[in-house]
């Protein structure tokens, strides 16, 4: 590793370990509970906090259920808890392309948390890749921090596949430092994005 890219390196696998650690917190109060309260989806659809493989056909024409826990209470919920917010900000969604878009009004600025639905896993793959070599600044997650899915960050993005989905949380309109614990955009993007992955693991 170059002097160059080491100083860098390391303080994003410190980032990621730190929000990792919240992330943790997150899902056991978040996604579990969330979970445990809520009755089952009727219909054909397969409930919020089922694996994207399972639930990628379960919509021809909108978005699965999946897709939408992005702009769910499971995900609201550990919004408000990451930033210590008073009330769950408002939320504007989008179906198109087979991309699903949820936009969260924080008294900060913008989220944007966004799913792509695709065919398989190889073409959720191909279009991940094509994420990551237009992004300025990405730099793989690796290791644990990747929760053992293809992934990437940017200074103020975090992208994920899994299965046939790739989930993106994108920050670039929020201040550099966020919420009571001051942490940065990309760390912030990393925190959410995992604990969406956890609900989709369940």
């Amino acid at each position: 590793m170059s002097p160059q890219s080491s100083p860098r390196a390391h303080n994003r696998g410190r980032t990621q370990v730190i929000a990792l650690t919240t992330f943790l917190a997150l899902v056991m109060s978040g996604c579990a509970a969330a979970g445990a309260e809520k009755p089952p989806s009727e219909g054909p659809s397969a409930s919020p906090s089922a694996s994207p493989q399972a639930t990628a056909g379960a919509a021809a024409d909108g978005p699965s259920s999946a897709a939408t826990m992005v702009c769910g209470d499971e995900t609201k919920t550990n919004i408000v808890k990451a930033l210590s917010l008073p009330s769950e900000p408002p939320t504007t969604d989008s179906w198109a392309d087979k991309l699903y878009t949820c936009t969260y009004a924080l008294p900060s600025g913008h989220l944007l948390l966004s799913v792509k639905e695709t065919s398989d896993p190889a073409a959720a793959r191909t279009f991940f890749d094509g994420l990551q070599q237009q992004a300025a600044g990405a730099a793989p997650i690796e290791g644990l921090a990747n929760l053992g899915f293809p992934a990437f960050q940017t200074p103020s993005s975090a992208v994920f596949t899994k299965d046939s989905f790739v989930l993106t949380v994108d920050a670039a309109a929020l201040p550099a430092r966020l919420g009571p614990h001051d942490v940065s955009r990309d760390a912030f993007a990393y925190q959410i994005a995992t604990a969406v992955l956890a609900c989709w693991s369940e």
